[in-house]
């Protein structure tokens, strides 16, 4: 019932004002660890993701300018990362992405690459459009980081799926909604918590003027 509920407002919420900002709370875990929140605050210009805390460390992507910055306030330091060049897949790169219906108005995914799940779950295609947008253009302004890093690890480090998952194939997911539940194929989690409309409120949206900057390498 409390699901149906929160999907009903999710739905709803598209028609809110546009001085609002949308506010989404998952609860996320690695394996291993304890359990933490999720926070985004996501506005036409702006999405900001942080654990909840105002004062706390946060990234904040600029959608005009297709930014992302990391705000680390113990070093006073923020790190810029920008869009790269990210390279095609091999000819024998093979993704499924497999949907069936699920509760009402939302369906059950799953995401596969040569026969191996790289990740499932949950997903309401008609909840929060402009949120799963937002999350799409996060990931697509850090592809060519996260391949980079890919790239850089140790081969017994190296998955397919986070080739997938983080630099191919998450436009599979997104494009088709806003995720509620994710289980992705090393064990982490996401659940969708709760959703709601704030007055938009810009020192959340803005960088401290005394930080210093460091452009991240992209390629």
């Amino acid at each position: 019932m409390m699901r149906a509920l929160a999907l009903a407002w999710l739905v709803c919420a598209g028609v809110a004002q546009a001085a609002d900002m949308t506010v989404l709370r998952y609860v996320d875990q690695d394996p291993g660890d304890p359990a933490y929140t999720t926070r985004l605050l996501v506005t036409a210009d702006y999405l900001r993701m942080d654990t909840g805390d105002d004062a706390g460390d946060f990234v904040l992507l600029d959608r005009r300018h297709k930014r992302v910055r990391n705000v680390m306030r113990d070093s006073r330091l923020v790190m810029v990362f920008a869009p790269g060049t990210v390279p095609a897949p091999s000819a024998d790169w093979t993704v499924r992405f497999d949907v069936e219906p699920a509760a009402a108005g939302t369906e059950r995914y799953r995401l596969s690459v040569k026969g191996h799940m790289c990740s499932e779950g949950i997903v309401a295609p008609r909840a929060a459009p402009d949120a799963a947008r937002a999350l799409a253009e996060l990931k697509a302004v850090l592809a060519a980081t996260q391949y980079r890093v890919w790239k850089d690890s140790p081969p017994t480090l190296r998955h397919d799926c986070d080739l997938a998952n983080l630099v191919w194939d998450f436009g599979a997911l997104l494009g088709r909604g806003l995720p509620l539940e994710e289980h992705e194929f090393n064990g982490r989690t996401r659940h969708f918590e709760t959703e709601s409309r704030e007055p938009v409120r810009p020192e959340l949206f803005t960088i401290p003027p005394d930080f210093a900057m460091l452009d991240a390498p992209s390629s």
